[in-house]
């Protein structure tokens, strides 16, 4: 739980509403995290091998989202969870080849390849079943009264992810928080942007600082 326990891979983003802003900051929270809620994948019904949405911040389980499990001071905290399925190769690999050595036994001749095909996904199937999801859990911090949104993740593709989610249930626009985009929003321009000489190592000679002096004197 990183964003309880201090760790420091996060990225910074303010928000903006694309529309009206919520008059109802509860009801408006608890709508936006169950309309985007995680739900488990059900191995008996689907094929899918990942689940991704939102949790409660202290259970992972917990989808109901009420006002003291997401709400804490001027800050709205849950998690976005990930959930995997997946068969490694290598004992797919080893559970085929077991059997095609059952069915060369019995049947005298090895297996044709439609043979193989069909029971390689009968197998694959049947390890999915047993297989335990990989559960990932990225925390989120919305400040509330500055609009700062903070992600515990250091995937790009998982921080892409986590914003377009948000984005999408709760109707705003998200900005990323670095220099380029603070200095705009400064009225900063890029030319002062530039690393000086000092930092990155560089000597300025005293007849260069001078002859700059010069220079800008007789602009």
């Amino acid at each position: 739980m990183p964003v309880l326990s201090g760790a420091v891979t996060f990225s910074r983003f303010r928000s903006t509403p694309a529309g009206d802003p919520p008059s109802d900051t509860k009801r408006w929270l608890s709508k936006g995290l169950k309309s985007g809620h995680f739900e488990p994948i059900d191995l008996k019904k689907t094929e899918d091998e990942r689940a991704a949405g939102f949790v409660e911040l202290e259970n992972s389980d917990g989808t109901d989202f009420s006002t003291g499990s997401v709400l804490y001071g001027e800050y709205a905290l849950f998690g976005y969870r990930v959930d995997t399925v997946k068969v490694p190769p290598a004992v797919l690999k080893a559970e085929l080849s077991k059997w095609e050595k059952a069915f060369e036994k019995e049947n005298g001749r090895p297996p044709t390849r439609g043979e193989k095909s069909e029971n390689r996904a009968s197998i694959k199937h049947m390890l999915r079943q047993r297989a335990v999801p990989f559960t990932k859990v990225h925390d989120v911090s919305w400040n509330l009264k500055t609009n700062q949104v903070q992600l515990w993740a250091s995937s790009r593709k998982t921080v892409e992810e986590i914003l377009f989610a948000i984005e999408e249930a709760f109707d705003v626009k998200l900005q990323p928080l670095v220099p380029v985009s603070l200095a705009a929003e400064a009225g900063i321009s890029d030319e002062h942007l530039v690393p000086t000489p000092e930092l990155i190592g560089m000597e300025i000679s005293q007849s260069e600082i001078e002859s700059s002096e010069v220079s800008h004197g007789d602009a």
